[in-house]
């Protein structure tokens, strides 16, 4: 078995050009033609996005979350409060106003848990994962066009969700489990 190594150079993909396809207010589309390790070429479609932050608040035994239409699956979703990164904002700093907007909520602590990539075969989106606790309630200030509920489950009642599929999104499903993970052994181990 071979051993895992930081990174495998042997595998790089060398860009060759890049075509703009699409430039939108969140996202923007292109196409990159890479010459791969055996020499040849091939198409890559790749959305650029500018990254976003997703927050676990912990409210005593509970979760809070936010429920909202999401056109891109045609229903609602139950999710951690989460949202974009604003041109050079700072991840932490984009967390506490993610909070803040979407739930009133304001956190004397808050800690990055992890960073990861959605779909790395075909965007660049990196989500930074934080917890918040110690939360004091406020007013909610959402964007002008999000229109959410507020709701707080408590682990089970996250965990049944998930199973229903209710909650599907996969920032919203780590989270999740990060605390089922904390709540086992002290630690959220990520």
């Amino acid at each position: 078995m071979k051993e895992i190594s930081k990174q495998n150079s042997k595998l790089d993909e060398v860009t060759v050009s890049t075509k703009p396809v699409f430039e939108g207010k969140i996202i923007s589309l292109q196409i990159d033609t890479v010459e791969l390790p055996d020499g040849s070429t091939a198409s890559r479609e790749i959305i650029k996005h500018p990254g976003a932050v997703a927050v676990l608040a912990v409210h005593g035994d509970k979760i809070i979350m936010v429920d909202q239409f999401r056109q891109a699956m045609g229903r609602c979703e139950l999710e951690i409060p989460a949202g974009k990164l604003e041109k050079g904002e700072d991840p932490l700093e984009a967390a506490k106003r993610e909070l803040q907007e979407e739930t009133g909520y304001v956190c004397k602590n808050i800690k990055l848990l992890h960073s990861f990539y959605t779909s790395p075969g075909f965007a660049d989106e990196i989500i930074h994962l934080y917890v918040a606790e110690e939360l004091e309630s406020g007013d909610a200030s959402p964007d002008e066009d999000e229109f959410l509920e507020l709701y707080e489950l408590s682990l089970a009642e996250a965990e049944e969700a998930v199973a229903s599929g209710r909650i599907s999104d996969a920032k919203t499903i780590m989270a999740v489990y990060a605390l089922k993970l904390k709540q086992a052994t002290g630690t959220f181990g990520l």
